[in-house]
């Protein structure tokens, strides 16, 4: 099970489960990952890069995964904050990242009325699984939980929340709002083998989630609105505002989402997003002030990063005296043999106190890369060991790949 994790990088994490590293290589991966990760390295500097790129591997945005598609966005001109994604972004979406069919849920919150669509009848909703939509009257609704809705395990395999763009899931300030777990045996366990199954895979489209908290969580940390380990996951026309997870802690992160294992590495798809967007809407915790994860590849298409902070203080491995954590204002990766791909995103104004003021990417295997295309990542503040572009903490191995970008 996993617990709250004093990380340090003599773990060697993969994303198919938790590899403890023998005493041979421990120092090994303490020399890689730890020296570094707390250096002040003098790289870095700023930057504009544009380039053709050296052809990395990855899972790219825009290059098919069954063709591309066309994604409808309701929260373009929302009233009630900034809008869902990158209004300048403008690359393909792979059809696996498109929305998924809501047409015929299997539950409806609500009776047509916002008394009727209460905190209790989405938990509940959630708990019987397969697609769920809403029917709260015309105009946009808040429901706020006092309790996180959580997946059971064998109610999919496909698991859809559909908001249609008028639906906002707030945690009140008390609460996460969102949690599955494959290997939570409370959820059910379906396969032998939980930290790789491909089930249930869940989407949430067309949603806005606010004023989540998980600091109260003890087992599961991190993850302020979405907590999320094994199946499949994926994020389409969704707004992250002002959501907090833990406070400190060298590895604990993901105020908006954070995940772990999906089922046979496959990327996690962010599509259409924001998290923050505005001064006020921003997300705080320990690292990842926007998403976190171990040993997960991410897909990133045409979303925001705003005003998201990273809070905690002393890095991972915690410098000593200090509770760890600040590091990744806007992304925190960790972990081996992961892709971070960036296709018409914006990350700006985001905060650390550690490391990465945009993005913290970390392969304890000096494994993985990123990839960057058509994005802008300016203006982020704080932070230190900058070796290969600014703004951007990784070991200065690791193969960036700027395509038509802004970087600086």
């Amino acid at each position: 099970m996993l617990g709250r994790r004093r990380g340090d990088c003599l773990r060697a994490r993969s994303a198919r489960g938790w590899l403890v590293a023998a005493a041979a290589t421990a120092a090994l991966f303490a020399a890689a990952c730890g020296d570094s990760a707390n250096s002040d390295g003098s790289g870095g500097g700023s930057s504009a890069s544009t380039n053709s790129g050296s052809g990395l591997s990855g899972s790219g945005a825009g290059t098919g995964e069954g063709g591309s598609v066309e994604v409808e966005n309701p929260l373009t001109n929302p009233e009630d904050g900034p809008p869902a994604g990158n209004p300048d972004g403008d690359c393909e979406i792979p059809a696996a990242a498109g929305l998924a069919d809501s047409s015929n849920p299997r539950t409806v919150v609500g009776t047509g009325t916002p008394e009727s669509c209460t905190g209790q009848a989405f938990v509940d909703a959630v708990a019987q699984g397969g697609v769920i939509t809403f029917d709260c009257g015309p105009d946009p609704v808040t429901i706020t939980l006092t309790e996180p809705a959580k997946v059971v395990n064998d109610t999919g395999p496909e698991i859809v929340i559909d908001g249609g763009g008028l639906v906002t899931l707030s945690g009140g300030g008390s609460t996460r709002i969102l949690y599955m777990n494959t290997c939570d045996e409370a959820q059910k366990w379906t396969t032998s083998h939980c930290n790789d199954q491909d089930h249930p895979r869940l989407t949430v489209q067309n949603l806005t989630f606010v004023d989540a908290d998980s600091r109260g969580e003890g087992e599961y940390d991190g993850g302020g609105a979405i907590w999320v380990r094994g199946g499949r996951f994926k994020a389409v026309n969704t707004r992250f505002f002002n959501n907090e997870c833990a406070d400190t802690g060298p590895d604990v992160g993901g105020a908006g989402i954070r995940v772990f294992d999906q089922f046979q590495d496959l990327p996690v798809y962010v599509v259409n997003s924001t998290f923050g967007g505005a001064e006020g809407f921003g997300n705080r915790c320990a690292n990842g002030g926007g998403i976190s994860s171990i040993g997960v590849s991410w897909t990133v298409i045409n979303s925001l990063f705003t005003h998201n902070e990273a809070v905690g203080n002393g890095g991972n491995p915690a410098q000593e005296g200090t509770p760890g954590g600040g590091s990744g204002g806007a992304i925190y990766n960790d972990g081996n043999e992961m892709t971070l791909s960036l296709c018409g995103t914006k990350i700006q104004h985001n905060t650390v106190t550690t490391h990465g003021s945009a993005i913290f990417f970390v392969t304890n295997n000096h494994t993985g890369n990123i990839r960057i295309e058509r994005s802008v990542i300016t203006d982020n503040v704080g932070g230190s060991w900058y070796p290969v572009q600014p703004q951007i903490s990784c070991h200065d191995d690791t193969p960036i790949e700027v395509i038509d970008s802004t970087i600086q």
